[in-house]
């Protein structure tokens, strides 16, 4: 199986063209190739196919570290567009890729040499209702989550539930007297716990914050079925709009995640743009 490593932002994949190559269980595969130490080393698998809808490019299907199917990874899929533009399956600026969480249109910036470098993705408006989400607290479902109490580690958390086609619990440290700064949360023990609560019965990502202005927040995340990884652009968008919500950050704000920083802006129209690097790492064959 011929394979490209590729990053955004530190949110690195395994990426399989489809359009010459097929993978047979690909949750199985996942598993194998996000191994870090027997196999390749990722946050999970990403297949790009044949598109489903007339008018599209390609479709991304993804896989997390742990096998389990993903709607929608937003670093994942700018990757998608840089490997589509680059290597001539679509050479234009506008691509659209079919996903789980629907059509995602995206826009190519490329560098002297051609290539795609910066990549801007409308990730379309989030999804605030409970019931949509999913988040399951007792409240109305047909109301947004918004810094309500959730129970976890001994603590209660303030959270803002948010979906970018997967669901997101959001918590702003600086509410929290007593937790630890954010570069010492202790997201192995925590992260967890979050994700399992039975607030998300699909599970959830969860993203600390820490506000450093209105246009500038830190981020640290816990992904669904990857743990924790550098960057996670569905999280930003979602922390961004639950920092709108909540007064915290106005509707650009660029978001500093451990692996690089990504442009987020929340449009009046209610369609929220990612924008940010997309690499590719290396190449290979595995047996």
């Amino acid at each position: 199986m011929r394979f490209t490593k590729m990053q955004g932002a530190g949110n690195d994949y395994v990426y399989v063209n489809c359009f010459e190559e097929k993978v047979d269980r690909p949750a199985e595969w996942a598993v194998r190739v996000s191994d870090r130490h027997f196999g390749i080393g990722s946050d999970g698998l990403i297949l790009i196919c044949p598109p489903k809808n007339a008018g599209s490019h390609c479709r991304m299907e993804m896989y997390n570290a742990d096998g389990s199917r993903a709607q929608m990874c937003g670093n994942g899929i700018r990757c998608v567009a840089k490997y589509v533009h680059d290597h001539g399956i679509a050479r234009t600026r506008e691509i659209r890729i079919d996903s789980d969480a629907g059509v995602k249109v995206v826009r190519i910036e490329t560098g002297p040499d051609g290539k795609a470098a910066q990549v801007e993705v409308n990730m379309g408006p989030p999804t605030l209702e409970r019931g949509s989400v999913p988040f399951v607290d007792g409240g109305n479902p047909k109301e947004p989550a918004r810094n309500v109490p959730l129970e976890a580690a001994g603590h209660t958390f303030r959270v803002t539930a948010v979906s970018m086609g997967n669901p997101h619990a959001i918590i702003r440290i600086e509410e929290h007297p007593g937790i630890p700064p954010l570069a010492e949360l202790p997201l192995r023990e925590w992260g967890p716990l979050f994700e399992r609560h039975p607030f998300f019965p699909q599970r959830t990502n969860t993203e600390f914050i820490s506000v450093r202005s209105p246009k500038e927040m830190d981020f640290r995340v816990w992904e669904r079925g990857s743990g924790e990884t550098l960057a996670c652009g569905t999280g930003a968008c979602a922390a961004v709009v639950a920092g709108v919500l909540n007064g915290w950050c106005e509707r650009d704000t660029t978001v500093h995640l451990r692996g690089g920083d990504l442009r987020i802006r929340w449009s009046e129209d209610g369609a929220v743009f990612m924008t940010g690097p997309a690499a590719e790492v290396f190449s290979g064959e595995i047996p």
